[in-house]
């Protein structure tokens, strides 16, 4: 898997310091994860949490995941952005040790760096910046968390998932409405500060992941300005694994929707991240019995529905 050149790596694994360099097969290392997840996926798909368990925790402690890890955070966007530590990992021999440090006993992640991107509102949406090694763990978790996420997501969930985009949810939504006999009204949801308000038990308790480390970088806390600020609630828009515990959170709408209406109700429900349309016969049958369900569902997570932008109109409004 790894190919390391003569003076390289020392006997002891160290990285020698007149010669840093090394290559890696990706194509082997990439190969041996996916074999990895497939088979969580097979164990997933069975039922059989303990043989899922234990596969997740065979493929963080790989060396092949923590290398790949490594790779996804120094190579994409945010490559070239520190954290509130300032480390940036720029050599391959920084990268080959920053490898080897993933998943070890003692870890703790630093504050968040805080910082602000423009909305079209004119607002600004606030991100939280991990250091390079608390993105590397994230990454190294989320390896083993997406096969598992994927097997129990909402069928109509598009939004932070491998292979679904908006245009998908888009086509969900027209095939929902295009049929002559297809529902004529729409709830149109938004959850008022999803990503800020959502429960950290229920993301805890409901995330097969390492929970340790998930309960840590949901309280790890940011900076801004020099000053340290606790969070208690909310995941923080920035981290790599952030997206996934919330969709996980959110996921089990659609299946109480069909529960509790038959297929005369044309009760249809899409949704793309905090986002998302329930379909209904009636004005009335969306108002008083969906739009209940919905927001009993969301208060057990620690949310609720937008006023301001949930609505119930008619396709031809």
């Amino acid at each position: 898997m790894v190919a390391r050149t003569d003076s390289g790596i020392t006997a002891d694994g160290a990285v020698s310091d007149s010669d840093r360099r090394f290559s890696i097969k990706w194509k082997d290392v990439a190969e041996m994860v996916t074999r990895l997840q497939a088979r969580i996926v097979k164990a997933a798909k069975t039922g059989d949490e303990k043989r899922t368990r234990g596969l997740r925790r065979l493929l963080v402690r790989s060396e092949a995941a923590k290398l790949l890890a490594v790779r996804r955070v120094t190579s994409n966007r945010g490559k070239k952005t520190a954290g509130v530590d300032g480390v940036k990992l720029e050599t391959p021999a920084e990268k080959w040790q920053e490898a080897r440090k993933l998943n070890c006993r003692g870890y703790k992640p630093k504050p968040l760096k805080r910082t602000y991107i423009p909305k079209k509102n004119g607002k600004k949406r606030p991100l939280g910046i991990p250091t390079m090694r608390d993105r590397a763990e994230q990454a190294l978790e989320l390896m083993a968390l997406d096969p598992i996420a994927e097997c129990t997501a909402d069928l109509h969930s598009y939004g932070f998932r491998r292979k679904r985009s908006v245009h998908d949810a888009i086509e969900a939504c027209y095939n929902a409405l295009r049929l002559k006999g297809s529902a004529k009204w729409i709830l149109e949801a938004d959850i008022k500060g999803c990503f800020d308000n959502i429960s950290h038990k229920r993301m805890t308790e409901n995330t097969p992941v390492n929970r340790t480390k998930l309960e840590q970088w949901l309280k790890s806390g940011y900076m801004e300005r020099g000053m340290f600020s606790s969070t208690e609630a909310g995941t923080p828009q920035g981290g790599i694994i952030s997206p996934t515990p919330a969709n996980m959170a959110l996921d089990g709408l659609q299946k109480i929707l069909e529960e509790n209406f038959e297929k005369r109700h044309k009760v249809h429900f899409v949704r793309y991240a905090d986002d998302f349309i329930i379909t209904g016969e009636t004005e009335e049958l969306l108002e008083n019995e969906v739009k209940p369900l919905v927001s009993e569902f969301l208060a057990e997570r620690g949310l609720e529905l937008s006023e301001e932008k949930t609505k119930i109109s008619h396709i031809n409004d």
